[in-house]
């Protein structure tokens, strides 16, 4: 009896199966859950491995974990790792891809006037 191996394909993405396509597919699937700490996860190992549009996707999904609020990570950090993986991404000049950035920068620019909005600690 053969077993057929999993592959990519199983998630409905037509791949080459290499460990970057899965490693993207595996943070497609916690996106869409809405495990945004999981899919940010798969979606580093995948853009650290050489797939572009994975920086991309990574970058999108730590502006939201920074817009959610405190998780663990302080939103200036988050919007700067962001940063870095959009910044550096292959891709960065597709309107997808300026899209996302154009987000990145009115989401760091919300972070400065609430920064700038809280009371100065008495010293």
């Amino acid at each position: 009896m053969s077993v057929r191996p999993w592959t990519p394909e199983d998630l409905g993405r037509p791949t080459d199966g290499t460990w970057a396509d899965v490693a993207f597919g595996l943070g497609e699937m916690y996106e869409r859950e809405g495990d945004l700490r999981q899919a940010a996860g798969w979606y580093r190992r995948a853009a650290e491995s050489g797939r572009a549009d994975a920086a991309l996707r990574l970058g999108a999904v730590l502006g939201r974990m920074a817009d959610a609020g405190p998780a663990g990570e302080s939103a200036e950090d988050l919007l700067a790792e962001a940063t870095r993986w959009l910044s550096g991404a292959h891709d960065a000049t597709t309107p997808d891809a300026i899209e996302l950035i154009t987000d990145m920068l009115n989401r760091q620019l919300r972070q400065a006037a609430r920064r700038g909005l809280e009371p100065a600690a008495a010293g």
